[in-house]
Order: C-alpha cells, then structure tokens, then sequence
C-alpha cells in the first residue's frame, strides 16, 4: 500500500467541516446552489478592507527590487519589528524582531512550532471543543493530545486542565475567541491558568492561537494572552481578518519571558525551511507592513449574528450568542447531531456535527455566508426542528 497506515487512519477521522463542505459542493450540483444553505466552511467572502487592497496595489506597481525574492527565514526584518512594536504597545511584554517570525498562515505557524517543541510521545493540552485539526498538527511530530473538556459555558476549567499536566506536558492550545464556540476566555481566568503554570516542575508552554482576535461583539474585548501568561507563543494570521484565507500569511511571536525564548525562535527559523515552507509569501509579508491597522467590518458579522440567532430562537432552538469568532456553536434539539445534521442536510442546510469538534450534542454554523443565505435559510431550520421532534 502507498498511502501510510497512520495517513490511512488519520484520513478516516479527518475534518467533518471539509467532509460537509465537499457534500455541500455535490448537492448544489444536484439541486441548484440557490437552493442549499451552507453553513460549514469559515471561508470570509466579504471583500479585504480598502487598506488592504491600496497595500497590495501599491506594491505591485512599485515592484521595489528584492520584493519577490528570498530573505532570512523569519522573514523580513522591518516587518517584523513593525509587529514587534504593536505586540509591545498591545502586550506591555517587550517584543523584539527577534521574537517574530513570519509564516505560511496560522496553520504553517503551529506546524513550525511543533515540529521545534516536541518529542516523540510529548503531550499538548487542548481545552474541548476545539478546531479539530490541532489532533492532526500535534500527530505530524509523533505527540500526544490530552483533551480537557471545558465546562457548561465552555470557559476553562483550570483544575481539570491542571489534573492533566505530567512530566510529559510541553504545552496548552488556547483558542480565544474559540472556534467553534464563539467564547472568550475570561482574564481572571487566564491568570488562574499562569499560576498553575508557575506551580508546574517544568516550564509549559500556552500556544494562543489568535486568528479570531478581531472579531468580537457587544462591547467584549479579548484578553492579551501574552500580557498574562509568561510562557506564550501566538500563532496567528491575517486570513479572518482580512477576508483573504487562501493567502496564507501569519506570524509566531514568542514572549521573551518564555524560559529558552531565543532557542526556541532559532529553532522555529530552522524548522520552518525544513518543512518545505522556507518563507512566507513575500509580497504579503509587506503588505501587512503597510496596512498594519486594518480591520474587517464587525457590523456586517454581528447583523448576521443576530439574524441567525433571534431566528432560530424564535423556532424553539436553544440558543447561546457568541461573543466572538464568526461561528455559532448550536446545541441541537434531539442529543444525536449526527442524526439532526442529516435531517438538515435534507432540508438543504449544511451544519458541521459537534462530533468532529469532540462535543456532541451541537452543530457548527459559520457566519461567513450571506445576509440572504442567514435569511432564506430561517424556514428550512424551523422545519427541521419540527422533523426532530416528530
């Protein structure tokens, strides 16, 4: 057999969100893409904001000699001091160009950083539900992920998150906002988390995987993870928040009060080339150097939060509003969401099961569709609640 055992495996239990958004593409030939509501893929199809696009404009025209070609691994030097600043002004924890390093998206960072942090049967801690592909990330470097369910809100349970640290603990994903739970992570209780950490034997790592930072609602603010927790790394990216997911740009900033800070960046220069991803795409790199402070427009995602929300509400559905991210994590009417995603499914509505974010019992809808899709879709959920209940 070609193909690996473990890739054999792995590929069986993968992603149900690409599964759903590829049985989505098949049943938009079959009945019509008017007629199919999807809600599965966190794909933004609202346009970059202006500075963006002027950014990237610009620099195409200029086309400065040297701006598609190779430079250190980490990626330009100026852009990343640019990022140093903000994250220092933003943090209060003093950032160098030397904390940062330039990568292929937020995926591409924690890759690079995995790869640099762990050892064969190491483990990492991932408060559940979770972005489903942190099993697969920590599985590429032969470790070990140690869910740890959250509790009834979904926020952090610190001591069921410290009943799981061992020797073998190296680090804790925080994803705040989360996906797919739209919750975010209280300040109190993330200082809770850095005072188990100082009680830890060995130093632990808190990987804040930010790409949803932006998008927050009702006058919520996200805490600097960084400001609070000694041992962070921040992996994030610009694709939520600039509407340009296929892009691939992010960047790793490792706090320089991390135990080993400067080894552990060296390592992650040279794990980035070794993974086949040498630099980030040039002429992005740039770019968020000229538009640092765009920002994507909330008040387009919060409308159709509310939409969504106050309409399945008024259908009978029980339902929670997320502070941020632009996913609905929706408890589902019967305690089978595989069973009611299908009775969605035939109702022409797309839905993620829990199952695939390791809590049953809901579905995942993403906000990154229409106004019309959120509108047009209101009596399909209705009739599917009543089907369930038949």
């Amino acid at each position: 057999m070609i193909v690996s055992e473990s890739v054999s495996r792995q590929i069986e239990s993968a992603s149900w969100i690409r599964r759903m958004f590829e049985e989505g593409i098949r049943m938009k030939k079959e009945r019509g893409a008017e007629n199919i509501f999807d809600f599965t893929l966190g794909n933004p199809t609202e346009d970059p904001p202006e500075d963006v696009k002027a950014a990237l404009r610009n620099l195409v025209e200029e086309n400065a000699p040297g701006t598609h070609s190779y430079m250190p691994n980490a990626g330009f030097p100026e852009v990343r001091r640019n990022l140093a600043e903000t994250l220092k002004r933003d943090t209060g924890v003093p950032f160098t160009e030397n904390h940062i390093l330039m990568t292929v998206g937020c995926a591409g960072a924690m890759n690079t950083l995995l790869k640099a942090m762990l050892n064969p049967g190491d483990e990492v801690i991932v408060p559940m539900p979770c972005f489903p592909d942190y099993q697969f990330y920590i599985m590429n470097f032969s470790g070990k992920m140690i869910p740890v369910e959250t509790d009834e809100n979904f926020e952090l349970d610190i001591a069921a998150i410290e009943s799981k640290i061992t020797s073998r603990t190296r680090a804790i994903i925080l994803n705040s906002p989360n996906n797919p739970t739209g919750v975010i992570y209280p300040e109190a209780l993330l200082h809770e988390l850095e005072e188990v950490l100082q009680r830890a034997d060995h130093p632990i790592a808190v990987i804040s995987d930010e790409p949803y930072k932006s998008f927050v609602f009702d006058g919520a603010k996200c805490p600097e993870t960084a400001s609070i927790i000694s041992n962070c790394i921040i992996a994030t990216s610009w694709s939520k928040t600039w509407s340009i997911p296929g892009e691939r740009i992010g960047y790793l900033a490792i706090s320089p009060q991390l135990t080993e800070a400067n080894a552990l960046f060296q390592a992650c220069t040279f794990t980035n080339r070794i993974l086949g991803f040498i630099n980030a795409p040039a002429i992005w790199q740039l770019a968020t150097a000229k538009a640092p402070d765009a920002l994507p427009d909330l008040a387009i995602y919060k409308e159709k939060r509310d939409l969504l929300c106050d309409g399945l509400s008024r259908s009978g559905y029980e339902v929670r509003k997320p502070q941020g991210a632009f996913y609905l994590f929706l408890k589902t009417p019967i305690p089978d969401d595989m069973e009611f995603t299908k009775i969605l499914q035939n109702e022409g509505v797309l839905a993620v099961p829990g199952k695939g974010f390791g809590r049953s019992g809901y579905i995942r809808l993403s906000l990154t569709v229409s106004r019309d899709t959120v509108v047009r879709s209101l009596p399909f959920f209705a009739r599917a609640i009543k089907k369930s209940k038949v």
